[in-house]
């Protein structure tokens, strides 16, 4: 008999966006459907977020980001997540990213970027998908089959 494991994800707001109910949202819906869920809450600094999900040994990091400081936050979480060798955790965001951002974003290592208003089945099918039977890889932004 085959057990999966659980998929751990920490979900954060790094920086002083003060709006967490569509972090709170995701979270939620991550819990309901199995997955072990770490909920930083707000206002955090991304030695913070690195350092929790080393700490934690998580298999993803989520960080929603609505105050336009997407550009800055994201190179700095995944610069420290090589740092501290971090990079076989899967990095994904959401918030109001504006779509041009997002190829900058993507050749960063940032794997996947979700819009205000998607679907939260959508997010654990993303992650289920990505994280069961495979190594996430946030160096190349994408998740590769092992």
């Amino acid at each position: 008999m085959t057990t999966k494991k659980t998929i751990r994800v920490l979900i954060a707001k790094p920086g002083l966006d003060g709006h967490d109910r569509g972090a709170k949202v995701v979270a939620r819906a991550l819990s309901d459907a199995g997955m072990e869920v770490i909920y930083l809450g707000l206002h955090q600094t991304p030695e913070m977020i690195v350092n929790t999900a080393a700490d934690e040994d998580v298999d993803a990091i989520g960080l929603s980001v609505l105050s336009g400081a997407h550009n800055t936050i994201f190179p700095r979480v995944i610069s420290l997540m090589k740092q501290k060798e971090v990079d076989d955790v899967l990095l994904f965001g959401g918030g109001t990213i504006p779509e041009k951002d997002h190829p900058f974003l993507k050749a960063e290592g940032v794997d996947r970027i979700f819009m205000p208003g998607t679907d939260t089945k959508e997010i654990v099918f993303y992650l289920q998908s990505a994280l069961n039977d495979s190594t996430p890889s946030v160096i190349e932004g994408t998740a590769s089959k092992s």
